[in-house]
């Protein structure tokens, strides 16, 4: 396995002379940029242009990670070119978020087979319920296929998103990357780090992944109570306030939920993945130093979940924008975190993004918010 990556920006173009040369079918080009690349797709042309039979795949975040910088409007690029192992694409489009199921069935069945170890997702951040995506996948894939992924990001804006379609960035769209073979090794870890406080209260009214009551109350004139004047910045105040659910009190495994918009007339907030009725829902806020350490636990776990990595490694770090508003301008630390503990000579590329898609600890995927996500590939000889 051969491995390059590199990083691209308006001001100083291409940080490489000239891409890899390792164009083929067993290629991966993984490219991670903001929004405004949607009016300005030149840059990913090129790469098009240049790894004409390669599998092409990526979308707009909240923030770019190059090693372990963090950029915005720019583009985190990897070229990695497999000996053994085989890749596939599939693409879904969706028009409405009632659509998800749907599509993570269709993207499972096109990439389905007896030797198929990993898949990456990667989803229009705004017009899909990741929840309903999930379900789908899980609804076809067994569970000792390694899925990760994320929900493509616009930085705190929530207006429009992409994900590359036939070599163009595209709104409306779920991209599956699909690794086969026993030469590939896939790792996974995904953390959190937040605080829960006040009372845990009942899902009373919800439909999908928008929640009208809690306790009986309207969920918005509760929300708004507990985050005092930061009301008045909703929805992007709101992904430093996120919700836990779980499904019972007994319950020990808890989802994160973030907000992606709000409804002053029915008094609703409609979040990225679902929020059953009957579910107990309490508020987090965030712990600076538990976000670090969250995201190192996400490297660690990683490790363990596949302990035979050898060089070349490359990670794909999947952060939620929430942590980088609360983390501000330390927000490197985190990534700077994965790369202290993942093997020597990682590279290390991804984004901040809307939601993130991990096994909870193994097995079938979950969507996660608020968490560091971490997906390692590498290849044995």
């Amino acid at each position: 396995m051969e491995m390059r990556t590199f990083a691209y920006s308006d001001e100083a173009g291409w940080s490489i002379e000239s891409f890899p040369a390792v164009d083929s079918a067993q290629t991966l080009v993984l490219i991670f940029g903001a929004s405004g690349f949607l009016d300005n797709p030149a840059p990913i042309a090129e790469l098009a242009k240049a790894y004409r039979s390669s599998v092409i795949a990526g979308c707009s975040t909240s923030g770019e990670i190059f090693g372990t910088e963090i950029s915005d409007d720019s583009l985190a690029v990897a070229v990695v070119s497999f000996g053994k192992a085989r890749l596939r694409t599939a693409t879904a489009c969706v028009d409405d978020s009632s659509e998800s199921l749907t599509a993570g069935q269709h993207l499972s069945e096109q990439l389905l087979a007896d030797d198929l170890r990993g898949m990456l997702v990667l989803s229009d951040g705004l017009s899909v319920n990741g929840s309903e995506l999930v379900q789908g996948i899980n609804s076809i894939l067994p569970g000792n296929v390694v899925v990760t992924g994320g929900l493509a990001g616009d930085g705190d804006r929530f207006e429009r998103t992409w994900v590359i379609q036939d070599g163009r960035p595209a709104g409306g769209v779920i991209s599956a990357i699909g690794f086969y073979g026993d030469s590939v090794r896939i790792g996974h870890g995904s953390k959190g780090g937040w605080d829960i406080f006040g009372p845990e209260r009942r899902v009373t009214h919800s439909e999908g992944n928008v929640l009208y009551e809690l306790d009986g109350q309207p969920a918005l004139k509760l929300y708004k109570r507990y985050l005092g004047e930061l009301a008045d910045g909703l929805p992007a105040t709101a992904l430093r306030f996120p919700l836990a659910l779980r499904e019972g009190p007994e319950d020990r495994k808890s989802v994160v939920r973030t907000i992606l918009s709000i409804n002053e007339e029915d008094q609703s907030m409609t979040f990225a993945g679902d929020v059953p009725e009957g579910a107990h829902a309490q508020l987090m806020r965030a712990n600076f130093d538990r976000l670090v350490d969250g995201a190192a636990g996400a490297a660690m776990m990683t490790r363990e979940n596949c302990p035979d990595q050898i060089g070349p490694v490359l990670a794909i770090a999947i952060s939620c924008v929430g942590r980088r508003l609360v983390l501000g301008e330390s927000t490197e630390e985190e990534v700077e975190s994965t790369v202290d503990v993942l093997p020597e000579g990682t590279q290390q590329v991804g984004f901040y993004s809307y939601g993130e898609i991990s096994p909870y600890a193994s097995g079938h995927c979950d969507l996660h918010n608020q968490t560091m996500t971490l997906t390692t590939i590498s290849e044995v000889a």
